[in-house]
């Protein structure tokens, strides 16, 4: 019974442990599961995290839409476009038939900067729209937010965030407005750019149609012989409305265009207060030492130490590069300025006759291009231009008789001067047969090409004069010697600036006789397509801009060292740190040059390397001694250590470079023999050229002398009679040298130099019979006394 009662109990308390187990067991699993199960309902932070979103996005609105802010400025600008779309279109339709050429020019790049304007205008407002685009994909996300919807459509939700659900609509119906009001501006400065856009493009086909039947029109007959009668009546016109409409109407178009290529006249202003500065700081270096006096051996004319004037005159010529196709009234006003500016010069510098017939070429410059704008009949005006040809024609007989038949080296105003006459003749000619394009193409080119040659005539040696100024205002700093050659310098600056000039005059007399847009696209053209040899594609552009690049790095590389004063004279020769910086300078640039020139040509640079690699092969195999001497052909060509013409001495002989191949150059000795020498073997040998950069030689002669000659006036003497003969360098001052011999015996050496080498046997023999003569004179008046 006992052990019964046990059993029992341990039994009870095993079940109570294993009950209190299982307790535990469920009650973990209940937990764990309570842990990880999904609840789907929202608290209170939920739906004000659904606000809060809500009013980011409402608030978002106004911050985009006021990130518009060009849209005043596109709309003030389409107004001024829409204001030059109908100047342009009335005069295209008023006057469609005998139109001026300036004006059609001008009209076609009007269109292409509306057109090009209208496109950027397009684009930022496609911009805004893809931001508008984006705020409606986000309300439309928006509206999609269940959190929010349930909260609307519950009462006591809604009763309980009553205050943000007021703020949220207040926010919205901002939004709403702030939206609708600039999606309806975007929509009608778009439509509005659209309709300037086609309006831009009719117009643009109505020039270009104009423009490319000029030539069939210009000589064609598109009035009346100027002998018949008029037929019909002619419509009375008040000359005072005409005129002041005509200059409201060029000045309306001028601020436009003003305003929309600011860029060009701004790098044209740079330019000319470049040029200022430059020359200011010259002048006011050499104050500063002192040595403006060393500035007389120049002779300069033109420039002075405060360039006010040849920095406008150096702006003035260069402006029909920057500015094509610019508005007649503004190419008038720089044409008028340009001339105003040479009448200072003719003033100072010609006689009073020859001003005074500028004035009136200038009187005639403004009474035609005053015409354009008074509005008169076209019968009056066609002979308001006769009478402005035959008073060109008699102005310039007038200047050929008086300045120009007599002088020999005035080649280039004289050629000039008879194209003027021609053009003014054919102009009237024109008009007389009723060619009327005709006569306004030849009269406005005459007028407007010779006032430019004129400028440019001054142009050239005015920058010449700025960089011989450069040069000597830099040697004065470094302390060299004041007196070098200056003509060599002088001549090769004037070359490169008449390059320039002359690219100057042919822009603008291809663009008044309406040839310079076809001749441009024609040449381009060709200069663009593409040619094939094999696998290797390439353009003539392409070569062409290579070539360019080269020879303009070898150019500068050739003159850079004028700027600091280096003309390859003795006195720079010490100074070893420039010479080293200028080494190093002209290696970059011609490396430079050269990268520059393959990257911007568009060759390809897989072909060139195979190229070279070829050639690599063909020099391995035997071909050494024919690309020496090609290489070396280069080398003489670029480099340019003898040119034809020059004396020289390369070995043995002597004598004049006649030709310079690319295989082989020739020299013509004293005797008539032609030597061929190979470039390779020309290069190898030292060669002594007499005539490089200058022609000079010295003259080294003795003459035996009875005293000591250290009497100063003596040898001042004999210095002034050895400059006294023809053909010896006055720049350099003879040396005399007195030695004793024995007894009262003294040897005179005299070293003078010979300016032409090419003279220096004359130069000798003439030199000795003249210190002959100084001797003999001096020692006849020691006898004598």
């Amino acid at each position: 019974m006992k052990s019964l009662f046990c059993l029992i109990f341990f039994c009870s308390i095993a079940g109570q442990v294993l009950f209190a187990q299982d307790s535990s067991r469920r009650q973990r699993r209940y937990m764990d599961t309570a842990i990880f199960t999904e609840s789907n309902v929202l608290t209170r932070s939920d739906y004000l995290l659904a606000l809060e979103r809500s009013f980011q996005y409402f608030n978002k609105v106004p911050k985009v839409t006021g990130s518009f802010v060009s849209l005043d400025g596109i709309r003030g600008r389409l107004t001024a476009d829409d204001s030059v779309l109908s100047i342009i279109k009335g005069r295209l339709a008023s006057s469609e038939r005998n139109i001026n050429m300036r004006n059609l020019q001008m009209y076609s790049a009007l269109l292409e900067h509306l057109h090009e304007n209208e496109e950027s205008y397009e684009g930022r407002l496609n911009e805004y729209d893809a931001a508008m685009d984006s705020l409606r994909k986000d309300f439309a996300q928006l509206r999609k937010d269940s959190t929010l919807r349930g909260m609307f459509r519950d009462s006591l939700l809604r009763a309980s965030f009553r205050p943000q659900i007021m703020d949220l609509r207040s926010k919205r119906q901002l939004a709403d407005s702030v939206f609708k009001t600039a999606t309806a501006d975007v929509n009608n400065l778009k439509a509005h750019v659209t309709t300037n856009l086609i309006a831009a493009e009719e117009l643009q086909h109505k020039v270009d149609r104009l423009l490319a039947t000029t030539g069939s029109r210009a000589f064609s007959k598109e009035r009346r012989y100027i002998w018949e009668p008029r037929t019909g009546k002619s419509r009375a016109r008040r000359l005072g409305g005409e005129f002041r409409k005509s200059i409201k109407q060029e000045n309306h178009i001028a601020q436009y265009y003003f305003a929309n290529t600011r860029n060009q006249r701004t790098i044209l202003l740079v330019f000319g207060l470049a040029f200022f500065a430059w020359v200011w700081y010259n002048f006011r270096s050499l104050r500063k030492l002192g040595k403006l006096d060393t500035l007389r051996i120049f002779e300069f004319r033109f420039i002075s130490a405060l360039p006010i004037l040849v920095s406008v005159l150096f702006m003035l010529n260069l402006a029909p590069l920057f500015d094509l196709n610019a508005p007649a009234l503004y190419l008038e006003t720089i044409g008028f300025f340009l001339m105003t500016s040479l009448s200072v010069y003719f003033w100072k510098y010609q006689k009073r006759v020859f001003f005074f017939l500028w004035c009136l070429y200038i009187l005639i410059f403004l009474f035609y291009s005053s015409s354009r704008y008074l509005g008169l009949p076209y019968s009056i005006l066609r002979f308001w231009n006769l009478g402005i040809n035959g008073a060109s024609i008699i102005l310039a007989i007038t200047v050929w008789r008086q300045f120009i038949r007599h002088v020999s080296k005035a080649r280039l105003l004289k050629i000039a001067l008879g194209g003027f006459m021609t053009l003014h003749l054919l102009a009237a000619i024109s008009n007389v047969f009723g060619r009327v394009t005709l006569s306004n193409l030849l009269s406005s080119t005459a007028i407007y090409s010779f006032a430019q040659l004129i400028g440019l005539a001054i142009f050239v040696p005015l920058v010449s004069e700025a960089f011989l100024l450069q040069i000597q205002a830099s040697r004065i700093r470094k302390q060299y010697p004041v007196s070098f050659e200056s003509e060599p310098i002088r001549v090769g600056i004037t070359r490169v600036v008449t390059i320039l000039a002359a690219l100057i005059w042919v822009v603008v007399f291809t663009t008044n006789m309406n040839l310079y847009s076809g001749l441009s696209d024609g040449i381009m053209s060709l200069l663009k397509t593409v040619r094939n040899i094999g696998s290797f594609s390439f353009t003539i552009r392409g070569v062409l801009l290579f070539l360019g690049i080269i020879w303009l790095a070898n150019f500068l590389q050739k003159y850079i060292a004028y700027f600091w004063g280096d003309t390859g004279d003795e006195a720079s020769f010490d100074n070893k740190g420039q010479r080293s910086r200028l080494l190093i300078t002209r290696l970059i640039l011609l490396t430079g040059g050269f990268l520059l020139a393959v990257a911007a040509s568009g060759l390809p640079v897989d072909k060139i390397t195979v190229i070279l690699g070829a050639l690599g092969v063909g020099i391995g195999l035997g071909l050494q001694s024919i690309v020496n001497n090609f290489v070396s052909g280069i080398i003489l060509i670029f480099d340019r250590p003898l040119r034809i013409g020059d004396l020289v001495e390369i070995g043995d002989k002597k004598g004049r470079v006649k030709e310079i191949g690319v295989r082989s150059s020739t020299l013509l000795t004293a005797d008539g023999a032609e030597v061929i020498i190979p470039n390779g073997d020309l290069l190898s040998n030292n060669i002594i050229n007499w005539t490089l950069s200058n022609n000079h030689i010295r003259i080294d002669q003795v003459f035996e002398l009875d005293h000591d000659g250290e009497d100063p006036e003596f040898r001042e003497a004999l210095k002034a009679r050895v400059l006294s003969v023809p053909n010896m360098l006055k720049s350099k001052e003879p040396q005399v040298l007195i030695d004793p011999v024995g007894g009262h015996k003294y040897e005179l050496r005299l070293y003078s130099w010979c300016a032409d080498v090419n003279k220096l046997e004359s130069t000798q023999t003439a030199l000795r019979r003249a210190v002959k003569e100084f001797l003999q004179n001096e020692q006849d008046q020691k006898k004598r006394a």
